[in-house]
């Protein structure tokens, strides 16, 4: 080939991008929502009950929440507005240079074995050391915050299987190259030879696995004399307590680092950084920033790839993959940081818990990586060690990723010596590692604000997203593991809204808008538990109040809601069915939507906040990876796993609850008195709601009443949500009872009649005053009459000539009754009337369940009590409400009458003046003939 010929391939991108298609539908679409939105707001402000009706507070709490969801939405919709896809040429990577390929520096994270085996660890280690890379360009690190010699002794019985696994796999192209795995993978075999590879590989590793899983079960490690390393651990030492441990197992410069086909081993290194107890350790932060330095020192890889423990390499050219963007020459200089999606093996079919993030993974980041690129995540992460170290951007410079900085490490133990240093508790004092070097600090993540500082400074990164999964994880198995690591990102990213690093203000003009937007999407996660609790709560109880907070259904104003709804919910599951879920799987997503936003949200909004006062510390809560076998096997099967106390669990329960009551007390009501037309005419949403929170909480209710196993809700959390049950209601019904008014308020013009249907035995309080008249001279105190009758038409009481008046009766029939105004007056009159049918206690009616036929007979004597106050500050506020307008009348008509005489008099009075002049004009006529 010509050299022109050369010359221009080298210009052929190693990737390319492509934009989605369907985009303007998308806008158009979107658009459509927005406008039913900002209808909804119409909607909202212009109806606002005034001051004396029901629900005006409940009403204006209703539009606040709308204008955050609104917003909300408003700010999902940049990532979806113009999404990106990437594809990666390997084989043009290799092509040109093969010969040329950086370092890459690979950090492992671990930080208790408790919770992270070191069995998984292990495999997550092998899996990257056996990379289809050059070996001898391959270093692996260990960070092992927890400073156990498990983690230490796992590693090192990892370093002598890797000389049979890294050649195992060069020989099958073995996928994935996790051992663990590719066991469970059930492989396929090629030939007499492979079977009989395969039948070795694996017992050694089963060896392997013994080996580690002993000294988990014991403790301790049989036999510490096998490596020199054992001798760091002493009496004293400590998981919060210890000196750098420091040990390279694998010198990949060292000539006899070999494996059994006699190639070179990729370097293995195991660090433990320094820990004190008066030393603040900065959590993954801290331990990344130890391992840039360390490994500085012994590989110095241009390029470093981090990886949580859990999160094995499921792709043995994803470092090709990533080269691709980093090494390319027109835009490679562009990127600080390619971001691999993080995918997790252990999920279900339907997705139980959510953990496949979904819209996340196959949306929402695409959409970050049009504007600039995806956050920094954590794990599964390729970054230039110079932009870690520090390096701002130039269109001037650009990172030669082909030029090798070569170390040399001499005698491996004075290395070890002389490095411990790097990984001091002291080293970072007075220093910018944490600040303008390394991974940011004082945020539990790290990740996120340091990828966003590292944006700001004008890099980019990159989003591939490969049909085969780079890596994958191990995800949470039960809903406690999940909530609490929900907790954990959304407090971090609350915490960064409100730091100095706030992409709201941090981020303005260095960043792209939609960049900024989509980190607003993460970090207003926890804010959301405001609107989301509002909505959860209100509509419920007011829909047992009988209070409307929607408009009717036969409305025009139903449309904008009913559309919104509607068809964003047709969205949503049309988004996750194309992103490879199920119907099922969306519908679970639905409820660890609403779990996550009622009980993790709303606890690290409350830290945050608590933090930012004072009264709460900074802590990092480490997810658990370990589950015990019948609480997997209930994973498996996609049934909820509760099975332990915890404050988010009486939270969701205490909201399901409160729903389920609110439904049966209506349904109660309707059976006694209400009509079901009337009902779903003037609430359909809020019973919609209600019901939609009911059906989205079944499983719940099956934990909470029903299920004998060890996942079912423990009693104690049964017993305080029931508790906090009736405390909320009481509150509630306390509060809204003393401070509205629930009478009818009609204009009488000859005779009015209102019918309420009544039950045998009821007690029947009523009470009404005549507010006022529409004439504005009118006063009288004759009043109006009032005829009460009863469903046979039995006359019951009768009243004549009252302005106000209140009785009560009991019912002995059971029917309609009526009660029948008369208005004698030339005027229309304003009357107040309130009726209430005081049967209290339904016993036949109560639910039949243990759990709940208590509460509501607690409830019905204390709706009985409340309504005899509101039924007397009801008569009360009406008697005040008449005589104000009475008094205001009358002074009126006062002043009136003050100034038609006043009028009169001066009419008077010029009438005299002019008839006395005439009369005077007269006589001086007279007088002069």
């Amino acid at each position: 080939m010509g050299s022109g010929a050369t010359g221009k391939s080298e210009y052929i991108p190693l990737f390319e991008t492509e934009k989605a298609k369907g985009r303007i539908v998308h806008r158009l679409f979107a658009t459509s929502i927005f406008v039913g939105i900002i209808l909804i707001w119409i909607y909202r402000a212009s109806h606002i009950p005034r001051s004396q009706e029901d629900g005006r507070w409940a009403w204006i709490g209703m539009f606040g929440a709308e204008i955050w969801f609104g917003l909300y939405w408003f700010i999902t919709q940049s990532v979806r507005w113009s999404l990106v896809y990437r594809r990666t040429f390997t084989d043009r990577l290799s092509r040109r240079f093969e010969n040329e390929l950086p370092k890459v520096d690979i950090f492992v994270c671990t930080a208790d074995p408790a919770v992270e085996p070191p069995i998984m660890v292990i495999n997550t280690v092998l899996s990257v050391m056996a990379y289809d890379y050059p070996t001898e360009k391959l270093s692996v690190y260990l960070s092992d915050d927890g400073g156990s010699e498990l983690t230490f002794h796992a590693l090192l019985e990892a370093s002598y299987f890797s000389k049979h696994w890294l050649p195992y796999c060069k020989k099958y192209k073995v996928e994935p190259r996790s051992p663990a795995a590719y066991f469970e993978s059930d492989p396929r075999i090629l030939d007499a030879n492979h079977t009989k590879d395969f039948a070795s590989i694996k017992k050694l590793y089963e060896q392997l696995e013994n080996k580690v899983l002993l000294a988990n079960k014991l403790g301790q490690i049989p036999d510490k004399s096998e490596h020199k390393g054992f001798a760091m651990w002493d009496s004293s030492s400590s998981r919060g307590n210890h000196d750098t441990i420091l040990q390279i197992l694998v010198n990949g410069s060292d000539p006899e680092a070999r494996d059994v086909a006699g190639c070179k081993l990729p370097t293995l290194v195991y660090l433990a950084r320094e820990k004190r107890p008066e030393h603040f350790h900065n959590f993954k932060a801290g331990a990344m920033n130890a391992l840039i330095r360390v490994s500085s020192e012994i590989s110095n890889g241009p390029v470093i790839l981090n990886v949580d423990c859990d999160m094995y390499s499921n792709d043995s050219q994803s470092i090709r993959d990533a080269l691709c963007f980093l090494m390319d020459e027109e835009k490679g200089h562009e990127f600080a940081y390619v971001q691999f999606p993080q995918i997790f093996k252990n999920i279900t079919k339907n997705d139980l818990y959510a953990n496949s993030m979904t819209a996340g993974r196959e949306v929402e980041f695409h959409g970050l990586d049009a504007f600039g690129g995806p956050p920094y995540i954590g794990s599964g992460c390729f970054q230039r060690r110079e932009i870690l170290s520090g390096r701002k951007y130039s269109k001037c410079y650009k990172i030669d990723l082909k030029t090798q900085n070569e170390c040399k490490m001499g005698n491996v133990h004075e290395l070890e010596e002389r490095l411990k240093s790097l990984a001091s508790c002291t080293y970072e004092q007075n220093t910018e590692w944490g600040h303008e070097m390394g991974l940011k600090y004082g945020c539990p993540v790290e990740d996120v604000i340091t990828g966003l500082s590292i944006q700001c400074q004008g890099w980019k990164s990159v989003y591939p997203n490969p049909e085969r999964p780079a890596f994958l994880g191990v995800a949470g198995t039960t809903l406690d593991q999940i909530l609490v690591q929900q907790k954990r990102w959304s407090e971090g990213d609350l915490q960064i809204l409100l730091s100095k690093y706030s992409p709201a203000w941090y981020g303005l003009g260095r960043i792209h808008i939609g960049l900024t937007m989509g980190y607003l999407i993460y970090c207003l996660w926890s804010p959301n538990c405001v609107a989301v609790l509002y909505y959860s709560i209100i509509p419920s109880l007011h829909l047992l109040k009988g209070i409307p907070l929607f408009p009717q259904v036969s409305s025009v104003w139903f449309l904008p809601f009913a559309y919104v709804i509607i068809a964003e919910h047709i969205y949503s599951a049309v988004e996750f069915l194309l992103s490879g879920g199920t119907f099922l799987g969306w519908w679970n997503e639905q409820r660890m939507w609403l779990y996550k936003r009622t009980s993790s949200y709303l606890l690290a909004f409350v830290d945050t906040i608590l933090k930012l006062l004072g009264f709460s510390d900074l802590k990092f809560v480490i997810s658990s990876k370990v589950s015990d076998e019948d609480a997997s096997k209930r994973y498996g099967e996609e049934i909820l796993e509760f099975g332990t106390t915890s404050p988010m669990f009486i939270i969701i329960s205490t909201l399901a609850l409160l729903n389920l009551f609110c439904l049966t007390g209506i349904l109660m009501k309707l059976k006694a008195n209400l009509s079901l037309s009337f009902l779903w005419e003037t609430m359909a949403l809020q019973i919609l709601l209600c019901g939609a929170f009911i059906v989205i909480n079944l499983p719940l209710f099956d934990a909470l009443f029903f299920r004998k196993d060890n996942g079912r809700m423990p009693s104690s959390v049964t017993s305080k949500s029931m508790m906090k049950i009736w405390w909320w209601v009481v509150t509630v019904v306390l509060v809204s009872s003393l401070g509205s008014c629930f009478g009818i308020r009609f204009v009488i013009d000859r005779e009015e009649c209102i019918s309420h249907k009544v039950e045998y035995g009821a007690t029947v309080h009523y009470s009404f005053v005549v507010i006022k008249s529409d004439g504005s001279w009118h006063f009288s105190h004759e009043g109006v009459d009032l005829v009460v009758k009863g469903p046979t038409g039995e006359q019951v009481h009768d009243f004549r000539d009252k302005t106000s008046e209140k009785d009560e009766f009991v019912a002995y029939h059971e029917g309609v009754y009526k009660f029948c105004f008369t208005n004698k007056s030339p005027y229309h009159e304003t009357i107040d009337f309130d009726v209430q049918a005081g049967h209290f206690v339904f016993h036949d009616e109560h639910a039949k369940d243990e759990h709940f036929k208590p509460l509501f007979e607690h409830i019905s004597k204390l709706e009985e009590a409340l309504y005899n106050i509101q039924f007397e500050q009801h008569w009360l506020e009406a008697q005040t409400e008449r005589q104000a307008i009475v008094n205001e009348g009358m002074g009126k008509r006062v002043m009136h009458k003050a100034m038609y005489e006043s009028l009169a008099l001066i009419a008077a009075s010029v009438l005299q003046v002019y008839l006395l002049r005439r009369l005077f004009d007269r006589k001086l006529g007279i007088s002069r003939v």
